[in-house]
């Protein structure tokens, strides 16, 4: 007789070989979960979430910054770096409105995304892979699937956009035009971000992107089914990302939420809004001054979620580059904490150990 551990792995390989991910679970109309799915609920329900917040309380009142005429007005951009640092360092998150991209090319994008997961499923299919090195386009469930302790409700593909794109025929007619244009859209929108940040930080305007930090961008598209019993699984287990800053354009059914004083917040869905996080990356080259922060996305009833989330990192990329924490922010009270490492070195450790719920930072403290 199998082992419960082999008959686990028989059950991630089965449905790997689908190429179908989720949404072929749901279209198979299931009433219940496979067990591959389904979460400690020990992890599921702690730390509490806010849900009645007294409004004198801004204590989880979720930053949001108006972006409009910060690169032309010396005294609103003033408020808004103040306003970037407080929440870096406070929250890890913040949504930024008025940010340049118009509101056609985000919806235009969100109906990529859903597009391409109700493909035919024969043509869906040829886009599956696991090769996330060499593969231009990689549409797959679970990138932890074989790592993880449970697997999540969510489908996904992703494409490095830079710095060498794809060609137009190598991403999938229904998401490719829109692909080009959000990606061009969302490095100029983090060049800026960057910008900004570096200045919260009392650095010179450039200097996050002289370091590296908008080298490469790599652009995923999340496909949440409904699920028909969401209150076992998740959608995205508690993680912290493994970049420098992820720019999040969610629809609007909500889910995400981010860790705040041992609470979960909702992050409010607003139209047109992006979702702004520190990553991993930038943690470590600002020796813990702006915070990485655990975040998740709730499975639901309602159904599919779509968002697009765009990773500034190299992560798929052949360099060698080395990342320590910035010289300037490395002082007598505020010692370095973190040794030089790559961000392929970085990815490994990761991997290996999957969304388990824990971070990766400590692994690389000196």
């Amino acid at each position: 007789m199998m082992s419960t551990k082999s008959d686990r792995e028989a059950e991630l390989r089965a449905f790997d070989e689908t190429k179908l991910g989720v949404k072929g679970i749901v279209d198979a109309g299931v009433t219940t979960i496979p067990s591959i799915f389904i979460h400690p609920i020990s992890k599921l329900h702690l730390p509490p979430k806010i849900t009645d917040i007294d409004d004198d309380d801004d204590r989880f009142l979720f930053p949001i910054i108006d972006l409009r005429e910060s690169e032309n007005d010396l005294e609103h951009r003033k408020k808004v770096v103040e306003e970037i640092r407080e929440a870096s360092e406070k929250w890890g998150f913040f949504q930024v409105t008025n940010h340049g991209i118009p509101n056609m090319v985000l919806e235009d994008m969100i109906k990529g995304v859903r597009g391409f997961f109700e493909l035919d499923n024969e043509v869906k299919k040829c886009y599956y892979t696991r090769d996330f090195v060499n593969d231009k386009f990689v549409y797959h469930s679970n990138v932890d699937l074989y790592t993880g302790p449970a697997a999540n409700w969510r489908d996904s593909f992703s494409c490095m956009m830079a710095p060498n794109p794809p060609r137009l025929d190598e991403l999938p007619p229904s998401c490719r035009e829109i692909l080009m244009e959000y990606s061009g859209q969302v490095m100029k929108l983090g060049i800026m971000l960057f910008g900004l940040l570096s200045e919260a930080l009392g650095l010179k305007q450039s200097h996050l992107y002289d370091i590296g930090c908008a080298q490469g961008l790599n652009v995923s598209g999340h496909y949440y089914p409904a699920c028909p019993q969401p209150k076992l699984t998740m959608g995205t287990s508690k993680h912290a990302d493994i970049d420098f800053l992820t720019i999040l354009l969610q629809d609007q059914i909500g889910g995400l939420q981010v860790l705040h004083q041992n609470h979960w917040v909702d992050v409010p869905p607003i139209p047109g809004a992006l979702v702004i996080n520190i990553g991993d990356h930038l943690q470590l080259v600002t020796n813990d001054r702006f915070k990485s922060v655990e975040h998740r996305v709730l499975a639901n009833h309602k159904g599919p979620r779509v968002s697009v989330a765009s990773f500034f990192s190299t992560l798929f990329q052949e360099s060698s580059t080395r990342f320590r924490p910035i010289e300037e922010l490395v002082t007598d009270e505020n010692p370095q904490k973190y040794r030089e490492i790559t961000v392929k070195e970085y990815y490994a450790y990761f991997l290996g150990k999957g969304l388990d719920g824990t971070s990766v930072l400590p692994h690389f403290k000196i």
